[in-house]
């Protein structure tokens, strides 16, 4: 079973449940502050660069509280009619299908944006009426208002680094939400983390830890973005497949994030170095 539901497509509610405890290493008081906002009916922004574990971390609280959790992945085609519902032609009928987020609403589910500024900003504004005390969301087209209940709880995700004046929350609704920064974890968190997740041993896992974070240096200096957590844990599972280390890491973590011919030398020189 699929431990989060990507719409748009009819999935049971029964499948929104994650049955298994995902694999997840807290970094700090995250899972606390968490049910706190949680247990106060708060919404959530998760901020962190790209595979740092926050979708991971929306699992495993998922998980842990024991409620559905439907996962909406935002991009610029996103409308407001995506995230509520439309009507649809079924046969000779015409019936309404709920979209996702107010799927959320009427079972008391966990409802997470990934990406959130990706999606329209006009679309972003049907979120409002849900993450202050009125706790609402309209449905204009079925003239109804659905009030959440207790068990309900919205949660976005968004990358800071990839902000611009374009791609950014307006105030408006970044002050609707408590935020709970995330970020890459303490080296010994890491390894811990890519021995698990890839199979690999602890020494191994330390090398490819020790070059991401040499490669995370580079950021500001032509990286856009520092290698993440989730590529390391690629090159692990390619090197337990059998694929010669320093070729995995090549091929796992360096050119997936940078076309430049001078960056990738670069970067291939760190890891020469370090798997000598």
């Amino acid at each position: 079973m699929d431990n989060k539901c990507q719409f748009f497509r009819e999935i049971p509610l029964e499948e929104c449940f994650i049955d298994k405890e995902p694999y997840y290493v807290p970094v700090g008081n995250e899972v606390e502050v968490f049910m706190a906002a949680y247990k106060n009916r708060l919404p959530v922004i998760l901020k962190g660069p790209t595979g740092c574990g926050k979708t991971r971390f929306m699992e495993y609280m998922a998980y842990r509280l024991k409620r559905p959790l439907i996962t909406v992945a935002c991009h610029e085609d996103l409308t407001a009619t995506d995230l509520v519902g439309r009507f649809l032609i079924k046969g000779e009928s015409i019936e309404w299908s709920d979209g996702p987020l107010t799927k959320a609403v009427k079972s008391g589910a966990i409802c997470y944006l990934d990406e959130v500024v990706e999606a329209r900003k006009d679309t972003i504004v049907v979120i409002h009426p849900l993450t202050d005390d009125r706790r609402i969301i309209p449905v204009d087209k079925l003239g109804v208002i659905m009030k959440a209940p207790d068990g309900f709880m919205l949660a976005v995700s968004y990358n800071p680094g990839y902000q611009s004046v374009v791609k950014d929350l307006k105030q408006s609704t970044r002050q609707r939400f408590i935020s709970i920064d995330f970020d890459y974890p303490p080296a010994d968190l890491e390894v811990q983390i890519v021995a698990h997740e890839s199979g690999i041993g602890q020494e191994m896992a330390k090398y490819l830890v020790e070059i991401g974070a040499r490669i995370r240096n580079f950021k500001h200096h032509g990286l856009e973005e520092g290698v993440s957590t989730r590529l390391l844990i690629y090159a692990g599972k390619l090197i337990r497949e059998g694929i010669e280390p320093a070729k995995a890491c090549q091929i796992a973590m360096v050119r997936p994030i940078t076309d430049n011919p001078d960056l990738q030398v670069s970067l291939d020189e760190i890891i020469s170095a370090i798997m000598e």
